[in-house]
């Protein structure tokens, strides 16, 4: 999958993953985390730290999904997950195995909701400032 729109939509929801940063066919870092954000940005990095992932898409040539190995999910509880991310640039990838479930994380809905409430709140009350702000000048003055 090489269209970044395209691959926002699939990384925008992920929530709790399990991550492999992988360098050359080595792995140089393994953990679990949660996806804050995905975003596009050419002076930004992509950011993995205190078990967060700030995903900038302009990290990555494209993303590749598959099935997951044993390896990927021995020790997990619970349902196995469906599919295995690999973002790739070059002799890099960003492998994440998602750990929740969005339409079954009682969780992850509540905090999707609560994000897109404050999204139209914020979306709202620019409007409404510049509607204020045109109204408040009059330009037959």
């Amino acid at each position: 999958m090489v269209n970044k729109r395209d691959i926002h939509r699939l990384l925008a929801d992920l929530g709790r993953v399990r991550y492999f940063d992988i360098v050359d066919g080595w792995v140089r870092k393994q953990g679990e985390g949660y996806v804050m954000e995905v975003f596009q940005d050419a002076t930004a990095a992509t950011l993995v730290a205190n078990r967060s992932l700030y995903l900038n898409l302009n990290s990555f040539d494209y993303a590749r999904l598959r099935d997951p190995s044993p390896s990927e999910v021995a020790g997990m509880e619970g349902e196995r997950p469906s599919v295995v991310i690999d973002l790739v640039q070059e002799s890099r990838i960003l492998r994440l195995v998602p750990l929740s479930d969005p339409l079954s994380d009682p969780a992850q809905l509540w905090a999707d909701t609560q994000a897109l409430q404050a999204a139209a709140a914020d979306a709202l009350g620019a409007g409404w400032s510049r509607e204020e702000e045109d109204s408040s000048c009059d330009p037959l003055d």
